[in-house]
């Protein structure tokens, strides 16, 4: 179906290693484990050999009820994996043995990471000091301020830093297999995994784990909701104060107070935050710099590239480079 790549010969597996333990979050193993299964059955030859381990080995309870089946932590894998989840993770965190194991194959691995909260456990053993990482939104804020030698990202669905891979939170962890499978066996048969899945669509990772509009639906009054639901369909009208506040049937003082006590954004913000979400998606798909604009509201290219810069750090040509393939 697709070449196996020229990094590895044909004759030898590619040992994928997910460690488990009592409380972990089963679809955060689950999830990428049906990934790589997923294209072993794809192609005529299998390539990966996927293990699911643990500190002591035999069975692992997870947090849903499910049991899993595990061997004992050991040997070298190609890709390490450390899953998340909220029960059982400081005692995991604790275990010297695990530590141990990790600092010894984990810098020997092509690539190691993690899926949601799992990021704890690697941050534990030093494994993530100085690198960019991502988790579970609701737990970005404790890791930064726990592991300060590392940078947390809050937004992206999973990130990338050399060798290091680490996704958000659950669902996530197909994304980032899914990204795993594709630089190991190409877009054409991570594609075809996303389609039996049944996936809507195949997210890169720079989406965010929230976008500014599930952020104010969660937050906002419910008048609110309804009127960011019309911003959204409607990025290319002129959506300042005087014209949202008109919408909303409110002044613009009251409007502004009680719409930044919502959201936590204020509208002109809030605004952007949608128009730079939506062109971010735009940017990966090919489209000029000058219809994005117009299509997101912000009239021009240089506009745009002004509030990308602002916003992302980078010219919005740089994000297209980086992000075309995906």
């Amino acid at each position: 179906m697709t070449s196996i790549g020229y990094f590895l010969p044909m004759t030898r597996l590619h040992r994928i290693v997910l460690v488990g333990y009592d409380g972990c979050q089963l679809l955060d193993v689950s999830g990428p484990a049906a990934v790589f299964g997923a294209a072993n059955e794809a192609r005529q030859h299998p390539f990966y050999d996927l293990q699911i381990v643990s500190p002591d080995g035999g069975p692992v309870a997870t947090n849903s009820g499910v049991v899993l089946h595990s061997r004992r932590i050991g040997g070298q894998p190609d890709t390490l994996l450390v899953a998340g989840g909220s029960q059982g993770l400081r005692a995991v965190m604790a275990r010297e043995d695990l530590r141990l194991w990790l600092r010894r194959a984990a810098p020997k691995a092509r690539r190691y990471g993690s899926v949601c909260t799992g990021a704890f456990v690697l941050a534990a053993a030093g494994l993530l000091d100085g690198r960019r990482v991502a988790t579970h939104w609701a737990s970005c804020g404790p890791l930064a301020e726990r592991f300060s030698a590392l940078k947390v990202d809050s937004d992206s669905l999973y990130v990338v830093d050399g060798k290091v891979w680490t996704s958000a939170g659950v669902t996530t962890g197909i994304d980032m297999a899914l990204a795993l499978v594709e630089a190991d066996l190409g877009a054409a048969m991570a594609n075809l995994i996303a389609r039996h899945f049944v996936l809507y669509a195949r997210r890169p990772g720079f989406q965010s784990q929230f976008s500014p509009l599930l952020q104010a639906q969660t937050a906002a009054e419910t008048p609110f909701v309804e009127l960011t639901d019309w911003m959204a369909a409607h990025l290319e009208l002129p959506l300042d104060v005087p014209a949202l506040a008109a919408r909303a049937g409110l002044s613009e003082r009251s409007f502004y107070r009680k719409f930044t006590e919502a959201t936590g954004k204020t509208p002109a913000h809030f605004v952007e935050s949608l128009r730079l979400d939506v062109a971010r998606t735009l940017l990966a798909e090919g489209l000029p710099l000058k219809t994005i604009a117009i299509k997101v509201g912000l009239r021009s290219s240089a506009r745009l590239g002004q509030a990308f810069e602002r916003r992302f750090g980078m010219a919005p040509s740089l994000f297209r480079e980086m992000h075309a393939a995906a």
